[in-house]
């Protein structure tokens, strides 16, 4: 297995990647009982010089159902019927998992509502009002 590339400037080494392989379920016919296609593929987060400590805190707090309690971040594949594309599909969710916590999310600004939802919202309130006070029965 190669090194896995995450940008120009990180790349994991593949002796810090674990992968294991297992028969994979569902349909295949005769050929999911013999043949090892599921692929797994763990890697330490904490024990890493890789990636920032920032990236990591980000990567451990976003993905931490996916971190078991010795620290592995842990995926599988079993999409295709084939390993090495098992395999592939493996190294591209990390891939994309790692890249989609490298910079922290945006703060979001607080907006005022505008005048227009404003009035929308009232207008709305009073129309309820109306179906409700109209549906009330005098009874003298």
């Amino acid at each position: 297995m190669k090194d896995l590339i995450i940008n120009s400037r990180v790349t994991i080494p593949a002796d810090q990647l674990t992968v294991t392989h297992a028969r994979s379920s569902g349909p295949g016919g005769q050929n999911v009982n013999k043949v090892n296609s599921k692929v797994t593929v763990s890697w330490l987060v904490d024990d890493n010089n890789i990636l920032d400590p920032e990236w990591t805190r980000r990567v451990k707090v976003r993905h931490q159902n996916r971190i078991n309690q010795l620290g592995q971040l842990s995926l599988t594949s079993q999409q295709y019927r084939q390993q090495p594309r098992n395999l592939e599909d493996c190294l591209t969710k990390l891939r994309v998992l790692l890249l989609e916590c490298q910079h922290p999310p945006k703060r979001r600004r607080e907006t005022r509502p505008t005048l227009g939802s404003k009035k929308r919202r009232l207008e709305s309130k009073r129309q309820q009002s109306s179906k409700k006070q109209s549906r009330g029965g005098r009874w003298d």
